[in-house]
């Protein structure tokens, strides 16, 4: 009998294709900040990923917007600062969204300030305070110790949604770990000279890295956190910087600097914007490029 090869063919592809296993679809990661985009690329460079923010935003004040919607509607994995950072427009994009996978006590909902211990944490609130969150300073991403433990946390839960790269992610983790390390020795023998600097800043946004290096935030351009500078405020800090111990006026690259430019200009002082995450200037577009960064324009304004 005589089999036509090409029908041949045909049945062996058929037959290949069907005992072939499914591709599995790359993971849907939605990054409410930048760096946590960034992490997520390091743990999981195989994952589509989007940052819902950039550095040039405050994190606090996002609209929920439909493209946002969209996004997290087809995410598996939704990793936020959390510490109610995103209080203000997270909720509502998970409801608009309606994607069950990253709704509160799934798997698919990560906060980056749950995996370790928080900063200022107050031990009461009422409305005198201004921004204040329960949650203690949700900036944690600034301490490279926290993010490490954070970068542990988030491949537990990588793991956990897909249970087949298991090993893949354990991989992922302890070369970026390694790196990490050895790169956190280098950033403090760097930055031994930062050690008892004392700065004005804006908001608490680089408090852990300050608690990090033992730079000291003596004054802030926010009379109260969330509210801009006041003419007022802005007397009462130049009456403190007369006192001679601040060393520069410090704000993030998300901030406004009419208030730190009037206070420079009074006082002669030292002034640095720093970014706040990735894509905060041109240098940081990673992890260790942000710290490169950071430590890099601390030492040009403090020393």
């Amino acid at each position: 009998m005589h089999i036509n090869s090409n029908a041949l063919q045909a049945v062996i592809l058929l037959s290949v294709i069907w005992i072939m296993p499914p591709a599995q679809a790359a993971l849907n990661v939605f990054a409410c900040e930048p760096e946590y985009a960034a992490l997520a690329q390091e743990l999981a460079p195989d994952a589509n990923v989007y940052s819902a923010t950039t550095a040039l935003q405050d994190p606090h004040q996002i609209q929920a917007r439909p493209s946002l919607i969209a996004q997290m509607r087809r995410a598996d994995l939704v990793i936020c600062a959390g510490a109610e950072l995103e209080v203000g427009w997270l909720p509502m994009l998970q409801q608009k969204a309606a994607n069950p996978a990253v709704q509160p006590g799934q798997p698919g909902l990560f906060y980056a300030a749950e995996q370790v211990e928080t900063l200022d944490k107050p031990t009461r609130i009422d409305a005198a305070m201004g921004d204040v969150h329960a949650g203690g300073n949700p900036h944690v991403h600034l301490d490279p110790h926290r993010l490490l433990q954070i970068a542990q946390a988030l491949t537990v839960r990588l793991k956990q949604l897909e249970p087949a790269k298991t090993a893949f992610y354990q991989q992922q983790f302890d070369h970026f770990a390694q790196r990490w390390q050895q790169s956190i020795t280098r950033w403090q023998q760097l930055a031994k000279p930062l050690h008892g600097k004392q700065v004005i800043g804006y908001h608490s946004s680089f408090r852990y890295l300050y608690h990090w290096l033992g730079i000291n935030q003596v004054a802030d351009l926010e009379p109260k956190p969330g509210l801009p500078p006041s003419s007022s405020h802005l007397a009462t800090l130049l009456s403190r910087a007369k006192q001679g111990d601040i060393d520069a006026i410090i704000t993030a690259s998300y901030q406004d600097q009419i208030g730190a430019n009037w206070l420079a200009d009074k006082t002669n002082l030292p002034q640095a914007v720093l970014p706040i995450s990735i894509g905060g200037d041109k240098q940081s577009q990673n992890l260790f490029a942000l710290y490169d960064s950071l430590i890099t324009r601390l030492i040009k304004v403090l020393q």
